[in-house]
C-alpha cells in the first residue's frame, strides 16, 4: 500500500463533489495542485481552506481541451508541489441535447471531455513515468453509471463521451502497466443537485429511480478515491458509485 502523505495531486475540476475529493486528500496530507478553468474565486477559496493542511498548494487555469494547457498544467504541478503521483480529472459539462437539436456541435461540445481526459493521461504519465517504483503514479478518471448498457434520453454526446472515459481508462491501464503506473475510474449517479434543477423535480424524477432512493454519496466517492490512491495492483477498474442507479435501467433523466 501507497502511504499518501507528502506526495503531490494534480486535481481537475474541483468544484462541489471535486471539492470534497480535493478535501480529504489534503486530509492525508497530500499536497494539491488544483486546476480550473473558469472558475477561479472558487479555487482560491479550496485552496485557502486545505492550505493549513498541506505543505504545499498550487492553483493552475487551463482548459483541457488545449493540449499546450495541458502540457503547461503537468509541468507547474510537478514544479510547484515536487513531486506529481496522483491525477484526478472530475472536470465534465453536461449538456443536455434532445434529438431534434443534435448536431456537429453538440458532438464536439461533448467530446471535449473525453479529449481533456485522454490528454491528462498522456502528459501526466509521462512525467510519472520518472518516479521510483515500482508504483510511479495513479491516473482516476471520472466517468457515468449510464455510459455503459443503460443510456437515457437526451444526453447522447455526453454518455458516448463519458463510455469513451471508461474505454480509456481500461486502455490507458494497458498501455502504462509496464510503467508502473496505475489508471482507474469512478461512475457517480446523481451527486448533489445541480442549480439548474428544482429540488422536486432532482427527488421524483432523479432520487426516486434509484433503488437506494438516495443520490451518490460525494463523501463515499472522496473515501474510496483515497482507498484507490493506496492501492498497488488495482488498475483498469471503472466502479460505480450511484446508489444502485445502474440496476433500475434506463429511465429518464431530467
Amino acid at each position: 500500500m501507497i502511504t499518501l502523505e507528502g506526495k503531490g495531486a494534480l486535481i481537475v475540476g474541483a468544484r462541489r463533489v471535486g471539492a470534497i475529493v480535493a478535501r480529504r486528500l489534503a486530509e492525508e496530507g497530500i499536497n494539491l495542485a488544483i486546476s480550473y478553468r473558469n472558475s477561479a474565486k472558487e479555487a482560491e477559496s479550496l485552496r485557502s481552506s486545505v492550505a493549513g493542511m498541506v505543505q504545499r498548494t498550487a492553483l493552475i487555469q487551463a482548459d483541457l481541451s488545449v493540449e499546450a494547457d495541458v502540457e503547461s498544467m503537468v509541468e507547474t504541478a510537478t514544479k510547484e508541489l515536487g513531486d506529481l503521483s496522483f491525477v484526478l480529472n472530475l472536470a465534465s459539462d453536461y449538456p443536455r441535447n434532445p434529438f431534434d437539436t443534435l448536431d456537429s456541435d453538440a458532438w464536439d461540445t461533448a467530446m471535449a471531455t473525453s479529449k481533456g481526459s485522454y490528454l491528462l493521461a498522456v502528459h501526466a504519465a509521462r512525467v510519472m513515468a520518472k518516479n521510483p517504483g515500482p508504483t510511479r503514479g495513479h491516473i482516476v478518471l471520472f466517468g457515468d453509471w449510464a455510459a455503459g448498457e443503460t443510456p437515457y434520453n437526451d444526453y447522447l454526446p455526453y454518455l458516448t463521451a463519458k463510455a469513451a472515459v471508461h474505454f480509456m481508462t481500461r486502455a490507458f491501464a494497458v498501455e502504462l502497466a509496464a510503467t508502473g503506473i496505475l489508471v482507474n475510474a469512478i461512475a457517480p449517479g446523481p451527486t448533489m443537485r445541480p442549480p439548474d434543477i428544482s429540488e422536486a423535480v432532482w427527488q421524483q424524477a432523479v432520487i426516486a429511480q434509484a433503488p437506494l432512493k438516495r443520490e451518490s454519496s460525494a463523501a463515499e466517492i472522496a473515501e474510496l478515491v483515497v482507498t484507490m490512491l493506496r492501492s498497488e495492483t488495482m488498475t483498469g477498474e471503472t466502479l460505480r458509485v450511484d446508489a444502485g442507479r445502474h440496476l433500475a435501467g434506463p429511465g429518464t433523466q431530467e
